[in-house]
Formats: structure tokens, C-alpha cells, sequence
């Protein structure tokens, strides 16, 4: 490569907004803000720009996942296309199964009543959160 031939850049929530973790950059972009999404083990910023083989860990509903940059692209293709940019790592794929099956079994040990409180209920829940 010589020295006029510029590396390709990719900024971290164009990246992410491509691969579909999100639906579009402005929610990338409050995810990175709002500290769900590290680089290599440091708080990101949107404007950071990758290089293939970093490691991200990004937090999406109850899930962490921890992926590995295998390509850079800032144009959204098909889910097929966007699982070719990121690999994730053995370790994150069984956390988020584990968590999911405890999600699961504690879903059914919870219960949560049906129907909506009625006047004495709701009453209840009112003076006990302004007591807290």
C-alpha cells in the first residue's frame, strides 16, 4: 500500500447502524453516549473509527454481546450481509443463552397478576411509593 492510498474508515455508529443492531444512527448513537458500547474495553464514542480484529461489547435490551470487527461496510445490506461484518464470541453466545434460560425459568416462578389493579390496589402501590 503506498502512502497516498488512504485505509478505509468506518465511524463506530455507522458501523453498528450497517451490521443492524440498530435501526438507524441516531439510536446507535445514543447507545454509544449512553455507555452501552465499549471498544476494546474502554467507553466509546460515535465518531471513533474502527479497525478490523477490535473487540466490542454492546449492551442491547437484557444481553451483552461481545463481537469482533471481521469487515467494515457503512452501507446497510440484508441480515445475511450485516452477519459477515461481526463474529461473535464464543464466550458472549453462551452467557446470552444462559441468561435467556433464566429469564425463562424466572418468568415462570414470577407471578403477575392479569388483570389492572383495581381502585383498592392502585391506592396501595400509590402511598407505598411515596413512603419510599
Amino acid at each position: 500500500m503506498s502512502n497516498n492510498e488512504k485505509k478505509p474508515e468506518i465511524r463506530l455508529d455507522k458501523w453498528l447502524w450497517a451490521c443492524r443492531f440498530y435501526k438507524t444512527r441516531a439510536l446507535a448513537r445514543q447507545a454509544i453516549e449512553g455507555g452501552k458500547v465499549s471498544m476494546e474495553g474502554f467507553t466509546a464514542k460515535p465518531s471513533k473509527n474502527l479497525i478490523i480484529g477490535m473487540k466490542i461489547r454492546l449492551r442491547i435490551g437484557f444481553d451483552t454481546r461481545e463481537i469482533l470487527v471481521k469487515a467494515l461496510s457503512d452501507k446497510r445490506g440484508s441480515a445475511s450481509f450485516a452477519q459477515t461484518l461481526y463474529a461473535e464470541t464464543e464466550e458472549s453466545c453462551q452467557l446470552r443463552e444462559k441468561s435467556a434460560t433464566d429469564r425463562k425459568l424466572l418468568s415462570r416462578i414470577i407471578q403477575h397478576d392479569k388483570a389492572k389493579p383495581d381502585k383498592h390496589k392502585r391506592r396501595e402501590s400509590q402511598s407505598f411509593k411515596r413512603q419510599s
